[in-house]
Order: C-alpha cells, then sequence, then structure tokens
C-alpha cells in the first residue's frame, strides 16, 4: 500500500510499551510523528529513540504526540528501554508499538523487499488533527534522523495550515515567509499588515504572521 500525503492515516490496534491503543482515538485531535525502526537492540536506533524523549518537551509545546514502532515484540520492546534510558541519559516518555507480525509495518508500506526483506526502513509520517498525512520521509536504515529538522518541518506543516503562505528555502521559526501565488500583491498587502515586499511578481515575502 503507497501511502501519498493527503490520504488518511491508517488505523489500528495494537499493544504498545504504553498498553493497548487504537491509533486514531490515541492521537485525538492532536499532531502526530509516527516513526519506523529496522529492529530492537539496534545502535542508530537506540540513539533516536533517546533523542525524541530528550525533545518531548519541543513535541509538546507543538502538540505532536510521538509513537515508535518496530518489528519486534513487546517483552523485546520493554527489554530494551533500560538501555535507550542509559545510554542517553533520559527516561522513555512515548510508546513504542509491539508489530511482530508486521501488521503496521505493511500498513504503512515500511518494509522495501530490495532494502531488506525482513527489516523496515526508517520511515517517519508527520500526521495532521484530520488524521491526514501531512509529510512523508523514508531514510535507509544505515543513517539516523535529524530530528532538528523534524521539528522545523512541523513548525512550516502548522504555520502553512493555518495562514496563507508558505516557507522558503532553510526556513526556520521567527523568519519571514513567501505569500502564496493565489494571493495577489494587492491583497496581500491588506491581508498582512506587517508589509509585503515583492522580490519577483511570484516571489513575495511577508514577516511570519503568527509572530
Amino acid at each position: 500500500m503507497t501511502l501519498r500525503l493527503g490520504d488518511i492515516a491508517p488505523d489500528f490496534t495494537a499493544e504498545t510499551t504504553e498498553g493497548r491503543i487504537n491509533f486514531h482515538e490515541w492521537l485525538g485531535d492532536s499532531w502526530g510523528m509516527l516513526f519506523s525502526h529496522p529492529a530492537d537492540f539496534t545502535p542508530v536506533c537506540t540513539t533516536e529513540l533517546g533523542k525524541t524523549a530528550l525533545l518531548k518537551g519541543e513535541f509538546d509545546k507543538r502538540g505532536v504526540k510521538a509513537i515508535a514502532v518496530s518489528v519486534d515484540g513487546l517483552e523485546s520492546h520493554l527489554n530494551w528501554i533500560p538501555d535507550i534510558e542509559e545510554v542517553n541519559n533520559v527516561k522513555m516518555n512515548f510508546p513504542i508499538i509491539a508489530d511482530d507480525e508486521k501488521k503496521v509495518a505493511e500498513l504503512y508500506d515500511m518494509i522495501h523487499p530490495n532494502a531488506s526483506e525482513k527489516a523496515t526502513v526508517r520511515s517517519v509520517f508527520i500526521i495532521g488533527p484530520d488524521k491526514k498525512i501531512k509529510l512523508t520521509l523514508t531514510y535507509p536504515a544505515s543513517t539516523g534522523r535529524n530530528f532538528t529538522e523534524l521539528l522545523r518541518v512541523i513548525d512550516s506543516l502548522q504555520l502553512t495550515a493555518n495562514h496563507a503562505v508558505a516557507t522558503p528555502a532553510d526556513w526556520q521559526d521567527g523568519d519571514d515567509t513567501i505569500v502564496v501565488p493565489s494571493i495577489s500583491t494587492e491583497d496581500a498587502k491588506v491581508k498582512f499588515s506587517k508589509g509585503v515586499k515583492e522580490v519577483k511578481p511570484y516571489l513575495r515575502y511577508t514577516p511570519q504572521p503568527n509572530k
């Protein structure tokens, strides 16, 4: 099953390290970040889960619930958590889905046979409160994810969902934004009281509207 941006994130029921959940019910009205891991007790995953736990305050500030999935069982996850906590000097504070039957991995197309017939790739799905997929990223098993970039993307997604702007290359929270092409320059000058700078007829900057 190939998932595209704008598709409804598949729902599922699963056991996790924090109890049994129904995914859509667990998300509620929050944003979500579902991210997969090739296997338990692997080095890159151990650093990634620790980094996510360390950044929980940043995810909470943005109203984002993080949840991991690995194609190992619940007992394996629970035995792995002490290593994650020790290596990263943090307490685990979000759930890991037990997916030993690979149901979630298959729902979200996380197993790419040409890369590995058994292990999931490092997939990331950012899901909006409407349960629609807003972003997908796929990394090979050998490359750890940049969680600062994931937070940056979430900032952009949340900003552009609520304001008629886009974000330019290398944008960071607080930088100027781009007026979307569907708004004329004349209308933009009325809409954006902080000002509009026209570089090209199709490229107009305005200060970040929610700052």
